[in-house]
């Protein structure tokens, strides 16, 4: 009990400014002082330790204003908002004086060749979106027939992947059933009409258990669809499956264990939307929906050798979808290839009315017959030279002669780096698990990193938050001046690579995909990450495309078994 008040009482002061071996030092203070409130005493000691001179004066009037802070303190806490009470603070990844310029576009897909069915189930499994899309309106294969496939397959490989969370059978039989006779009556809803897709298992689905990959959650039910799981439904897609995530999003390890690639079993399939990534890349579910905060999208998609598209922060309405850090989260598809994730994000961007930080008057519209020719392209320095793994480097170096083949400049930029967006999100996280963690449901949790994350940003203090984000400011600034001159930006594939593009991008809210570049010897995919302008996704996808049919890695299947 004593040691519970005393994190109690250091995270009220903390949280308001003052930092934590002040507070320490008060809490030890008034273990030996008559009075529960903070005593001039405390502050002249704490204020030793923090090493402030403050006169008596000065003394005084501080220790007024911590009794009052710690008033205010003891009442927030007395009924801390869960995960899902928004913020009224709104990140804006526009940087003062820069504008934001995006060509002006015509939606316009691909026309599909009218090919006859797959002679077999397992090629059935892997065609693309876009060419599922065009059996389903024509009737060589009926919604139904596709999403069993789904679901056999998803029962079939789960054991080996541990990709999948809970199916949603019953749910996606009725969805199919209903595209089905949609479309015997004439009515098609889009590309997605029909198509069997899986989310991240930190998106709610009514009449399933969202469990955020934690098994304090394992049953929990959030009786509504998140906005994202709304809109693919009106478009007529067929939701089988809720995918794998790592703890509260941290990594690929979850309540039942790790999520394994489908390339390499021995090896996790990395970054918190894992499912996502192993799912589809194994042809479990045409697409998949994953989230992105600090590579969530990225990191398993290149490790899995598909795309993942992270949008522009603000693209991608958030209702319903676990907060892992509100001024970071980002929605986004994972794709076998870089088409349909322009035809499903062309369906689940946009504001919704909820979740504010969607403002962007920039539609999404990807133009099938968008040339890449005339861009410029950033590659950061050093990225392609410090590669240590000759079979990445090669095929790292191939995808950037491909794009040059294309008619696009590369040039070597040298834009900023910064781990920044790990300590905002991790504050904001304790902010938004504060909760979960005082009633102490974190005892269930597999990670005991991640307990001890969630506990130890509630020691952060208000101040050290607020100058975080003005650093971050400065921070866009320096990006977007480094970025000025080029349309696309390079960088490597992983996190910790000094040139890699996710911790500056995940602050600075740009739009990133990751795109396989080749294999390895044994098999397994390389890739790496490239950057865009803000809103402009379609532009971006555009070089990720000529990096795709380059490489001609669209037709690879992991072997399953």
């Amino acid at each position: 009990m004593a040691a519970t008040s005393r994190r109690r009482f250091v995270a009220s002061i903390s949280a308001l400014g003052v930092s934590a071996p002040f507070a320490n030092s008060l809490w030890a203070q008034a273990q030996q002082a008559p009075a529960s409130r903070v005593t001039v005493a405390m502050v002249r000691e704490a204020a030793q330790i923090a090493g402030l001179t403050l006169t008596d004066a000065e003394q005084q009037g501080m220790l007024a204003s911590l009794n009052r802070i710690l008033t205010r303190a003891e009442d927030l806490h007395k009924s801390p908002p869960e995960n899902d009470a928004p913020s009224p603070f709104l990140f804006n990844p526009r940087v003062p004086g820069v504008p934001v310029v995006v060509p002006a576009r015509v939606h316009r897909l691909s026309t599909t060749p009218a090919r006859p069915r797959p002679s077999s189930r397992e090629d059935l499994a892997f065609a693309s979106v876009l060419q599922l899309s065009d059996f389903i309106k024509r009737r060589v294969v009926s919604s139904v027939e596709l999403t069993e496939l789904y679901l056999e397959r998803l029962e079939r490989h789960n054991p080996a992947l541990n990709c999948v969370v809970n199916l949603t059978r019953d749910r996606a039989l009725s969805e199919a059933r209903a595209a089905d006779k949609a479309l015997a009556a004439g009515r098609w809803l889009g590309v997605l009409h029909g198509i069997p897709y899986g989310v991240k298992d930190i998106i709610a689905a009514k009449g399933a258990p969202t469990t955020w990959g934690a098994r304090p959650f394992e049953s929990r039910v959030i009786d509504d669809d998140a906005e994202v799981v709304k809109r693919l439904a009106a478009a007529g897609a067929v939701l089988v499956a809720k995918l794998s995530t790592g703890e509260f999003a941290f990594g690929d390890q979850w309540f039942r264990g790790r999520t394994n690639s489908p390339w390499n079993p021995a090896e996790g399939s990395s970054g918190s939307s894992a499912g996502s990534g192993a799912a589809t890349a194994a042809g479990l579910v045409a697409f998949a929906i994953g989230s992105d905060t600090g590579g969530s999208i990225l990191s398993p998609a290149v490790r899995c050798g598909v795309v993942g598209l992270r949008p522009t922060f603000g693209r991608v309405s958030r209702r319903g979808v676990m907060a892992a850090g509100w001024t970071l989260d980002k929605i986004g598809p994972i794709c076998r290839t870089v088409e349909d994730c322009a035809a499903v994000m062309r369906v689940i961007a946009g504001a919704d009315g909820y979740d504010l930080s969607v403002t962007s008057d920039v539609p999404f519209a990807w133009d099938t017959r968008e040339s890449a020719k005339g861009r410029v392209v950033g590659v950061v320095a050093g990225m392609l030279e410090r590669e240590s793994d000759a079979a990445v480097r090669a095929n790292n170096t191939r995808a950037v002669e491909a794009l040059k083949a294309a008619g696009m400049t590369v040039r070597t930029i040298e834009p900023p780096t910064s781990d920044l967006s790990y300590f905002i999100e991790y504050t904001e996280r304790a902010a938004g698990f504060e909760a979960f963690v005082k009633s102490g449901l974190d005892a269930g949790l597999v990670s005991q990193r991640v307990r001890n994350d969630l506990r130890a940003y509630h020691l952060v203090t208000a101040v050290d938050y607020l100058q975080a984000n003005r650093e971050r400011l400065r921070l866009m600034s320096l990006y977007a001046s480094a970025t000025r001159d080029v349309d696309v930006v390079i960088g490597g594939a992983v996190t910790l690579d000094p040139t890699s593009l996710n911790p500056i991008t995940s602050l600075t809210g740009h739009p990133c995909v990751a795109v396989p570049t080749g294999v390895r010897a044994n098999g397994t995919p390389t890739g790496f990450t490239l950057g865009g302008r803000l809103y402009d996704e379609a532009g971006l996808l555009v070089a990720a495309r000529v990096i795709e049919r380059a490489t001609g890695l669209g037709g690879r299947r992991p072997s399953l078994g």
